[in-house]
């Protein structure tokens, strides 16, 4: 694993807390959760992603391989089965990845907008195409309405289900009964694990590694972290008890908005996977912290305003990446007109990146508010793999110490029976009625502006 590190020294700003007086309120909670997930058995509902790292990549590889013919790859997903893809992808693949492949051009299709789904079947009606569909149940309404109008194009087209590749419970469901009676390909998306939970499984995988990235890399990076985290009893030397702790502390102390900002174009996707996952997770019975998606440096021109002067009701975690792979450095200046800007001569953009992110972390802390800085050795396959699980890991293990179940999500379902309801789908004809009720409250105060 490539290195990682965490700097805590800034963590506590703005709280009258110290050190030591953290870990006498949340030590104990810390190592009791690190020893739940410790002990309770990856095939528990919720659990499964522990166990991820050692997956066999064989059937990875070999479908990897099979898609990989194609002209086209279309994912079609939403949320945990569409945000971990579009974060590997930025993360590890050229940032126009589609505009200079050799290999199948990739597109994701997760929101059911219909010119979104129309614009990628536009770009790829003429050629092969491969449709990828992921969900477990194979009932979520915005990923399988895609699906089927996707599907009914390629039949027109002379293509078959053979073309077609799914993704879903191992048993049960719309797309487990679908794949038993037809001729496509069916993966598993293990049944003990949750949808935010699986990117390091076929739902995240196969599709990457179509694309060329490294999926044994990936699960090995994951492993390694898997391994450091679970073996570190020590709360001071262990940084997933520690951030956990941390979380919680402003949280109680008024803070209650997690803003993770990388600096890096590439991980801009895996702060979108970050919300998800800290959000669906956390967000119960009153209680979670809302997580802020960020990028630097361009929100240090929109958001760090906000984040220096504004109130004192966030945490920050910022992400510098050494190295960011080639560097360009900015030629020597030899128009009169350009001559203030001769500072910059010679000056690496990547290395410029990296000070705006110092800079923007030293504002925040002088203004008195709490920052973790978070620092990669480089963003490769490896690194990529143990962040994911690092925050997996942190995530659950800030849930159970809540006392919350950091695995479901009661919140999404109500919304997705309302959706069935208004669809017409037989047996949720009562929530169709309750979203007419709450919708007539909410326009009853209405103001036609044009």
């Amino acid at each position: 694993m490539k290195k990682i590190s965490f700097s805590f020294g800034a963590s506590l700003g703005g709280s009258t807390t110290t050190f030591t007086e953290l870990k006498e309120s949340f030590g104990a909670a810390a190592l009791a959760a690190q020893r739940w997930l410790a002990e309770t058995p990856s095939c528990t509902e919720g659990h499964g992603w522990l166990a991820l790292p050692d997956s066999p990549v064989e059937e990875i590889e070999e479908t990897a391989a099979w898609l990989a013919g194609y002209d086209s790859v279309i994912q079609v997903g939403i949320g945990g089965s569409a945000l971990g893809n579009l974060m590997l992808n930025q993360a590890l693949l050229d940032g126009f990845y589609n505009e200079s492949t050799p290999g199948p051009k990739f597109y994701l299709a997760d929101n059911p907008d219909p010119d979104k789904t129309l614009s990628i079947w536009e770009r790829v009606k003429e050629g092969r195409v491969a449709l990828v569909g992921v969900s477990k149940s194979g009932a979520t309404a915005e990923t399988m309405t895609q699906f089927l109008w996707y599907r009914s194009e390629m039949l027109k087209k002379g293509q078959s289900d053979a073309d077609i590749l799914v993704i879903t419970d191992p048993e049960k469901g719309i797309f487990r009964a679908f794949a038993n009676g037809s001729d496509c390909r069916v993966m598993e998306l293990p049944a003990s694990v949750g949808g935010r939970y699986s990117v390091l499984c076929p739902a995240g995988l196969v599709t990457a590694a179509a694309l060329g990235i490294d999926a044994p890399a990936l699960l090995r990076g994951a492993a390694a972290m898997r391994v450091f985290l679970t073996a570190e009893k020590d709360f001071d030397k262990n940084p997933a008890l520690k951030l956990a702790a941390i979380h919680l502390l402003h949280e109680r102390e008024g803070r209650p908005m997690s803003v993770l900002m990388p600096y890096s174009s590439k991980m801009a996707y895996f702060a979108e996977w970050y919300a998800q996952l800290w959000a669906e997770s956390l967000g119960k019975n009153g209680l979670g912290t809302t997580p802020v998606r960020a990028l630097g440096a361009i929100d240090q021109h929109s958001q760090v305003q906000l984040y220096t002067e504004g109130p004192d009701d966030k945490f920050f975690t910022l992400i510098c990446a050494d190295s960011h792979g080639v560097e360009l450095s900015v030629p020597a200046i030899e128009h009169e007109a350009l001559s203030p800007l001769k500072y910059l001569d010679g000056q690496g953009i990547g290395a410029m990146l990296n000070l705006e992110a110092k800079s923007t972390a030293a504002a925040i802390v002088k203004s008195g508010h709490p920052l973790v800085w978070l620092e990669l050795e480089k963003l490769d396959a490896e690194t990529v793999g143990a962040l994911v699980f690092f925050y997996e890991y942190l995530t659950a293990l800030t849930g159970r110490m809540m006392g919350i179940n950091p695995f479901d999500q009661p919140g999404v379902e109500q919304g997705k029976k309302y959706t069935y309801g208004l669809m017409g789908r037989a047996g949720y004809e009562k929530d169709a009625e309750e979203v007419g009720e709450w919708f007539r409250k909410i326009a009853a105060e209405r103001i036609e502006a044009l």
